[in-house]
């Protein structure tokens, strides 16, 4: 999963009802600069924030007395600090079962050769959490913390598929179908279709619909109550996983998503039995 988004605009005008607009100001510059990990100039960060260059200078200076920020001198970006990583890594931590997959993300790595993530479900769109990432040269870059559609992603559809008609219309209600590539599903009655194959064979396929030339496998892993508490996936370049090497790789990982299910204590649904 890759993906860039411009931080909440308006930053200059009146901050909304009940909030605080330096507060809402200086989390507008940390979410801009969470999109590039290379850095980003302060004047670049004014334009995607609509900030003055004043403004984004005095607040990146306050951001970095309490290290949440950092600047490079040396070509004059700025980039993530430090304590920002560690309240980040507190929502990981807060998930117990990102320990535990690891070893199953690393043996998927292994067999597959490509990048093996870890995603939850979070307002709509899929977060990865963690990943192993492939040791091919050329392989699928998807940042830690990065955010896609449920629709457009393989995590996020396998999620989708234990969602109620009811669930999956909200979502798809509010966040709505974008075409982010020519393959991207953006009729409703389309998606539903690719739901009921996901729940019929037990993985899910991202074929290229988030970025063109990229393709992903995935399958869910439930929690004690039958419910979706996460996803796994395997996603490299389409040339190296092609659609038939994707369709043979999904058993393996709705298999190993469902011996995760089990070694976290979880339990298949009746419904998604095969």
């Amino acid at each position: 999963m890759r993906e860039r988004r411009s931080a909440p605009a308006k930053a200059d005008g009146a901050p909304r009802s009940g909030s605080v607009q330096s507060v809402e100001r200086a989390l507008s510059l940390l979410e801009a600069l969470g999109e590039d990990e290379e850095g980003t100039r302060l004047t670049d960060l004014a334009l995607r924030t609509g900030l003055s260059p004043s403004t984004v200078h005095r607040l990146l200076t306050t951001l970095e007395q309490r290290r949440f920020v950092q600047f490079d001198p040396s070509d004059g970006m700025w980039h993530m600090g430090r304590q920002a990583f560690a309240v980040g890594a507190a929502f990981v931590r807060q998930r117990n079962f990102v320990a535990p997959a690891l070893p199953f993300l690393r043996r998927l790595r292994d067999q597959t050769r490509e990048t093996a993530n870890l995603g939850v479900a979070d307002d709509g769109e899929m977060v990865c959490l963690t990943q192993v990432e492939s040791r091919e040269i050329m392989r699928a870059i998807t940042r830690v913390g990065g955010r896609a559609p449920m629709a457009s992603s393989g995590m996020g559809k396998a999620i989708l598929s234990t969602y109620s008609e009811a669930d999956v219309a909200a979502v798809v209600a509010r966040h709505g179908l974008p075409r982010l590539t020519p393959r991207s599903l953006t009729v409703a009655a389309g998606l539903a279709a690719e739901l009921a194959l996901i729940r019929r064979r037990g993985y899910a396929v991202d074929d290229e619909e988030f970025v063109t030339g990229l393709r992903c496998v995935a399958a869910v892993v439930h929690d004690a109550q039958g419910e979706a508490l996460c996803a796994i996936s395997v996603s490299g370049l389409a040339t190296r996983l092609t659609a038939e090497r994707a369709a043979a790789l999904g058993p393996l990982l709705r298999d190993t998503a469902r011996e995760l299910t089990r070694a976290l204590g979880g339990r298949q649904p009746d419904q998604d039995a095969v």
